[in-house]
């Protein structure tokens, strides 16, 4: 693989709304049903206090940051270069990404590369487009592709050699792997508050990029490839 034909990408989602109360009255009873699902009955938890959780569903939440990294050569040596599209916005982040993606690299040798990108990322990016209204980039579109015309790589899929039954984390991965962690200030799982309740985007943008670097040192080394030094990442 010409790593200068991979793009990583991680997304950092949230509820559509800050509070259950805030959604229309339609969306409230459909997310009484998907809340149904989430929980045993014996948490007794409401689906309104289950709402923090609607982000992890591209029905009910929205991306409020993508970051990007991409392999490129500096006087003859590799760089990681990384960047993130961050706003309040869904809609005119996802155009910049789309703009991105159709104006800055070859769509014929283009691969994306995330962890757990098969069952989160890739379909989560493609649902929010269609949601908005954007034509989908040829990468995210699947319609009448076979298998192996789908341009999409995971490293958890790398990780697990063909035992479908297995997850892991970056983080885990990270750690055997003896990469530092991307999780020194916040995780996923306070992405929400940190949006809602600190209105601290930048902080989320500024996570989402740590996750590209850790996730581009795990590709390298699932590959067996040579890692790349700290001084060679370059944070845009």
């Amino acid at each position: 693989m010409n790593l200068e034909h991979l793009l990583f990408l991680d997304i950092e989602t949230v509820a559509g709304a800050r509070h259950y109360d805030d959604l229309p009255e339609r969306m409230q009873q459909l997310w009484v049903k998907k809340a149904s699902f989430l929980t045993p009955k014996r948490d007794d938890l409401t689906a309104s206090e289950l709402y923090e959780r609607a982000g992890i569903y591209a029905e009910f939440g929205k991306i409020v940051s993508i970051a990007l990294g991409y392999f490129t050569r500096d006087d003859g040596e590799l760089q990681l270069r990384i960047k993130d599209i961050s706003r309040h916005d869904e809609k005119a982040l996802l155009e910049e990404f789309k703009l991105l993606i159709d104006s800055s690299f070859n769509l014929k040798t283009l691969k994306l590369c995330a962890h757990n990108g098969k069952e989160f990322d890739f379909p989560y990016i493609a649902r929010r487009m269609i949601i908005n209204g954007i034509k989908l980039p040829d990468c995210l579109n699947l319609a009448g592709k076979k298998p192996w015309e789908i341009a999409h790589i995971d490293t958890m899929d790398l990780w697990k050699f063909g035992d479908y039954k297995h997850f892991t984390s970056l983080d885990l991965l990270a750690a055997i792997l003896d990469i530092p962690t991307s999780k020194d200030d916040i995780d996923g799982s306070q992405v929400n508050e940190v949006y809602y309740r600190q209105n601290d985007l930048e902080r989320i943008g500024h996570y989402c990029k740590k996750d590209v670097a850790v996730l581009a040192q795990v590709y390298l080394k699932l590959v067996q490839a040579e890692p790349i030094r700290q001084d060679q990442i370059v944070i845009l």
